[in-house]
């Protein structure tokens, strides 16, 4: 099957997908790729490349590291399609939590420059939001939204609040919030038959109020920096719906901070739209296979390495 632009999207991943050597094949084999992350190691002023590539894995894991780490790779791999399939354009584009400003760079309404600086930003005010107001986040399978809303709810109070962070595909939801709630909310998501409520080892409440402490300084950094009017339509977390102004893009990543990622029905709109084929530009394949739970029968190709590249030739 060849891959038509029409009815194909590229999804850009985030945090969670990071691993040792991401890229490093990548940069390896292709030009664009290795400028790509040499021109990050100068944008940053150290070789994060050497990390990713090299380790250790703890200081990879470290947010601040995290986020540029899969924003590089993801627009390295942009690129690197860009450069070989020039008449390409797909007819959307998404990202997941940090993987939007990949989505935006991929769209060509943030530069790789500018969107490098703003994710390296995010990271370190979100390291700044777990050390202010710590928390926490629980991956639960196998309950649906409206019953992890009404749990979140109970498990709430005036001063301790939990909500759903991450709405990944159908059985798989992230909660977050402050620890206790978190708990709470943990226990009552057991006794609405999860079939697993997992912890995750994290102290930064992402996508929840806890990000309060950090919204000022994350919007000004967002207003101070050059966005522009999508040449790809791109697909919001906040509100899962198609965005075509550099205003719209501003108001998602702002909003994104405290809000839920609405990735089942990002994926939904999509599919109703026409899309049949994602790719995930970058780490890992963890967006396909939620994709996979969403859209069954939609065509899933990672693009992340050589082989990948190598792969998709043969599809496109």
């Amino acid at each position: 099957m060849n891959l038509n632009p029409q009815t194909t999207a590229f999804v850009f991943p985030g945090q969670g997908s990071q691993a040792i050597a991401m890229g490093k094949e990548l940069a390896e084999t292709y030009p664009v790729a290795k400028e790509t992350f040499e021109e990050a190691n100068s944008i940053l002023g150290f070789p994060l490349s050497q990390l990713m590539w090299n380790g250790p894995a703890e200081e990879l894991n470290e947010t601040i590291n995290t986020q540029p780490a899969l924003y590089i790779h993801s627009v390295a791999a942009w690129r690197t399609f860009a450069i070989h399939d020039r008449d390409f354009k797909p007819a959307t584009v998404a990202g997941h939590s940090l993987g939007e400003l990949s989505a935006l760079t991929a769209s060509g309404a943030l530069s790789f420059a500018d969107g490098l600086r703003l994710v390296r930003t995010r990271g370190e005010l979100m390291k700044r939001a777990g050390e202010l107001n710590p928390g926490g986040m629980a991956a639960i399978l196998g309950v649906d939204i409206p019953t992890l809303d009404k749990v979140c709810a109970e498990a709430s109070t005036v001063d301790e609040i939990v909500q759903v962070a991450n709405d990944n595909c159908p059985g798989q939801v992230v909660l977050s919030g402050h620890k206790s709630a978190l708990e709470r909310a943990m226990t009552g998501a057991k006794a609405a038959g999860a079939k697993r409520a997992l912890a995750l080892q994290v102290s930064i409440a992402a996508h929840s109020p806890l990000m309060a402490t950090i919204q000022e300084d994350w919007n000004a950094a967002v207003h101070a920096c050059a966005i522009e009017k999508p040449q790809i339509p791109v697909v919001g977390n906040v509100n899962a719906k198609p965005m075509l102004t550099a205003d719209e893009l501003r108001a998602d990543i702002k909003a994104q901070m405290q809000s839920r990622v609405r990735w089942t029905e990002s994926v939904q709109l999509m599919q109703m739209n026409g899309i049949q084929a994602y790719v995930e530009a970058g780490s890992g394949e963890v967006l396909l296979g939620m994709i996979k739970r969403i859209d069954p029968a939609a065509v899933r190709l990672p693009l992340g390495n050589p082989n990948d590249f190598v792969a998709l030739k043969g599809e496109n």
